[in-house]
């Protein structure tokens, strides 16, 4: 149980350190305080409620845009991708060319 104990001391001891030399880090830097480091919050950049407004209205016209283009009227998408015919068509030699040689290999394994 005193070893947890002990384990919790220096725990504190080397966060008190880390406190210290954050405050002299600061104060070297130029900040009056180190708590933006030690909590992870006030990086200093904040949008202002306009700016947020600006960018909220600027996503809306994009969707509206988007969803504008999806009744129908604008030209279809163009398919991407698949197989052309002539590929088709290969394909289906290669395959029934695959298939009459194991079925001719298995013919000869009967025999």
């Amino acid at each position: 149980m005193d070893t947890s104990i002990n384990a919790l001391e220096r725990a504190l001891s080397i966060r008190r350190q880390i406190d210290t030399l954050e405050n002299r880090l600061a104060a070297l830097l130029g900040r009056t305080t180190s708590s933006h480091i030690t909590t992870g919050k006030g990086h200093g950049r904040h949008m202002s409620p306009a700016a947020r407004a600006k960018i909220a209205a600027a996503a809306r016209a994009r969707w509206a845009k988007i969803k504008a283009g999806q009744d129908g009227a604008s030209k279809p998408r163009a398919k991407r991708g698949g197989i052309t015919a002539a590929g088709r068509r290969r394909l289906s030699q290669l395959m029934k060319a695959r298939w009459a040689a194991r079925r001719k290999a298995a013919a000869k394994a009967k025999k």
